[in-house]
């Protein structure tokens, strides 16, 4: 079996979204679809067959300007998140593709933890890693968490490190790692929520701008889940034009994206130039959005944050609250070859983490569609299950084929993660007309 499709409308029991609204005029020449690319099955990229298999979690990838696919994930030793068991060692290694996922390289080492034998805080091990490749250069930042503290059990005075990875070659060669976290807690010690005792930065995908350049590199984003002095869980977005040599809190440091709901988020930038944050949330996830009155500056505000799941026809995730990854892809919608955006959201679509798949949900409009959390939220317009499997993390990138590359955890052999600690990591291809049967194209910019 390729691959299983389930219709929205038949999963929750709705009509698609109407479209009256109007529709910005297609530029010149974008209405000509790009030929069809050849697509990739599925690819065990690091495989767990047996119990006795060392358990892998946590999927992160990224593509550079050659077309180099770079993944990167938990080896979880320990069997189970950083900080959980003392001195638990968890290393991260990483696969790359020259040819869009057809072939792979064999598995590295990014960086080994130390566990037991560790001589500092951080080394003990390195986990939930996530990655960006510069749209300009060869230069590639991975970061992640670090030490031997969970995030639960942090303080102000002993918490997780936040490690910082450089590659100058592409992902090829990895620096040494340094400790980032000081000048990133610091900034929330005069909030009104700080100091804060913990803060995770969301694996997965860093986010680079494809409009906003106003230091040596295109701007990142990243989204943190932040625990205040109080142990309330809040989002923010951390902002860097210097490619992650220092970070900067979006907006202002006492409005959080996401307060009290807040979970593991992702962040995406959305056509119009805002940014939207996507908030893990049992049954679905938690939509923000941030516009901003000076752009270089990084200043602006968060609206409030909306609900999106079965109870508005949103991203229902069945009885879970797990990661997954938020994308814009620009597209054509083939029925009348109107040009627009699409919104992807991964999830577990359930029940519980299983059932792995993609919604989707038109950018037609932006006074209409993505000027405002509501809209985002609700009314979404499909839906592609790619597992049949308990299956739980998930992340994606825009490929230079044209092809999306969604990469996530899967129980593919059996083995429980719960018992084991991790899953099989998965590699697929996939195409906008395999997502939305066949519904809408790839629109090149």
């Amino acid at each position: 079996m390729r691959r299983l499709t389930i219709l929205f409308v038949a999963m929750l029991g709705i009509s698609t979204l109407a479209s009256g609204c109007s529709k910005p005029d297609a530029p010149a020449g974008e209405n000509k679809k790009p030929e069809p690319q050849p697509t990739v099955e599925r690819t065990d990229l690091f495989a767990v067959k047996t119990p006795e298999d060392i358990a892998y979690r946590i999927p992160a990838i990224a593509v550079t300007p050659t077309g180099r696919l770079i993944t990167v994930v938990d080896y979880r030793i320990v069997r189970s998140d950083i900080g959980v068991v003392n001195n638990g060692r968890i290393d991260l290694h990483y696969r790359t593709s020259d040819d869009n996922g057809h072939t792979w390289s064999d598995t590295k080492v990014l960086i080994e933890g130390k566990g037991d034998k560790a001589t500092d805080f951080m080394s003990v091990g390195y986990g939930d890693p996530c990655i960006v490749a510069d749209r300009e250069s060869n230069k590639v930042l991975v970061m992640s968490c670090a030490g031997n503290v969970s995030f639960q059990n942090g303080t102000r005075q002993r918490h997780q490190n936040i490690a910082r990875f450089y590659s100058e070659d592409g992902g090829i060669t990895w620096s040494e790692p340094e400790d980032i976290a000081e000048s990133i807690y610091s900034q929330f010690d005069a909030s009104s929520y700080g100091p804060v005792r913990s803060m995770f930065v969301a694996s997965g995908r860093i986010m680079q701008s494809s409009t906003v350049k106003v230091g040596s590199h295109y701007r990142l984003y990243c989204a943190v889940l932040v625990r205040d002095k109080s142990a309330t869980h809040m989002n923010y977005v951390l902002f860097s034009d210097d490619f992650g040599g220092s970070w900067k809190v979006l907006g202002d440091i006492n409005q959080p994206a996401v307060y009290r709901t807040a979970d593991e988020p992702k962040v995406e930038e959305l056509p119009n130039g805002t940014i939207l944050i996507s908030s893990r949330y049992n049954e679905g996830r938690y939509y923000n959005i941030f516009t901003f009155d000076d752009v270089a500056a990084g200043t602006g505000s968060w609206e409030e944050a909306q609900f999106s799941g079965a109870t508005n026809r949103g991203v229902a995730a069945i009885q879970n609250s797990t990661n997954g990854e938020v994308v814009v892809v620009p597209v054509v919608r083939n029925e009348d070859n109107e040009p627009m955006y699409l919104l992807l959201q991964s999830v577990p679509m359930g029940p519980q983490r299983a059932n792995v798949g993609i919604y989707y949900k038109e950018l037609a409009n932006e006074t209409d569609d993505y000027l405002s959390p509501y809209e985002i939220a609700r009314d979404w317009d499909g839906s592609l299950q790619l597992s049949t499997l308990n299956s739980a993390y998930s992340t994606m990138i825009w490929q230079k084929d044209n092809n999306l590359g969604f990469f996530y955890e899967e129980e593919t052999y059996g083995v429980s993660a719960h018992s084991y600690g991790g899953y099989n990591m998965v590699y697929e291809s996939l195409t906008l007309e395999e997502i939305t049967e066949g519904k809408y194209s790839y629109r090149q910019e």
